[in-house]
């Protein structure tokens, strides 16, 4: 395979870390996350899903983690676009979202797919057309699904807050939650625009979060036993970058040599502390690539622009 230059973005986070240290995180001083702007839709309190448009510039795709199988829209400048009903869809725990480029346009991908007790014997995705905007800029009305598809997986229930578009491997990715390491698993594209049900593929465990430490007890009191867990996955829309997001830190990887994420996701990633709250949800890699946004549950909520280091 062909060499491949780091991704501008890692190079310079990798700046801020000193190589001799054994995957220390880069220190929040020295990394850009910018709060572009606070979520102003009164009907956005519990943000678990994030994916930048590629065809309404400014536009970000969010939903809520249960109530009304609704997406919404939000400018990158957190004002209220308005919001589209899916017909026929049911939001039991959706905790994430991603998107599929489609020959007419992207397709966005629901994920029912929490389940904090491991109880569900099934999880359910969501495909829906984009929707368009009306003449005025803002979205209304319902649109239909396009598929939706039961998920076992093969080794029994799972909880899960973390999908991605794979689009070199052509296929949707899900991480695991509560499993110590996270779990990988894998759904084929094909499999996911057409068919009612499917079993998903066990590629792994990603063991490269760094576990809770003696300060995120300080930091975080009780929650420190969670501040590794996945709370959303993101991959670049070249395939070559992708991103975690845990309550405590963003983690970066370089598909690098690796021929797929099954492999990429072995490499050592850069680990960078924050945004700097602890109910980070969402993140969701720009429309063009260059960097990220990030979100998180609460009214009000704020919209983190990460873009790397001077």
């Amino acid at each position: 395979m062909r060499k491949r230059g780091r991704p501008l973005l890692l190079t310079l986070l990798a700046l801020a870390v000193a190589a001799c240290e054994p995957a220390p995180p880069a220190h929040e001083s020295d990394i850009r996350f910018r709060q572009a702007a606070t979520v102003r839709s009164g009907q956005l309190d519990e943000i678990s899903g994030l994916a930048a448009s590629r065809h309404t510039a400014g536009v970000l795709w969010v939903h809520n983690d249960d109530g009304h199988a609704r997406v919404h829209a939000v400018g990158a400048d957190g004002a209220d676009r308005g919001h589209v009903d899916i017909i026929d869809g049911v939001n039991v725990d959706w905790e994430d979202m991603t998107r599929i480029p489609g020959p007419e346009g992207d397709i966005l991908v629901l994920a029912d797919i929490g389940d904090n007790d491991a109880a569900r014997s099934r999880v359910w995705l969501y495909l829906v057309d984009e929707p368009e905007p009306g003449d005025d800029g803002r979205f209304s009305g319902e649109v239909p699904v396009r598929n939706w598809i039961s998920l076992q997986y093969p080794d029994g229930p799972r909880d899960a807050e973390s999908i991605a578009w794979d689009p070199l491997g052509q296929r949707l990715l899900i991480l695991s939650k509560r499993d110590t390491p996270p779990r990988l698993y894998a759904l084929d594209g094909v499999v996911a625009a057409e068919a009612p049900e499917a079993e998903l593929s066990f590629l792994g465990v990603v063991d490269s979060l760094r576990p809770p430490a003696t300060e995120d007890l300080r930091v975080f009191g009780p929650r420190s036993r969670y501040v590794s867990q996945p709370t959303g996955l993101d991959i670049s829309p070249d395939g070559r970058r992708a991103a975690i997001i845990t309550y405590r830190s963003l983690y970066l990887y370089d598909l690098g040599e690796a021929d797929s994420w099954r492999e990429g996701f072995r490499s050592e990633p850069l680990e960078v502390l924050g945004p700097p709250r602890d109910n980070e949800e969402a993140v969701t890699w720009s429309a063009d690539g260059s960097g990220l946004w990030v979100s998180a549950e609460g009214e009000n909520a704020p919209i983190w622009e990460f873009r790397g280091v001077d």
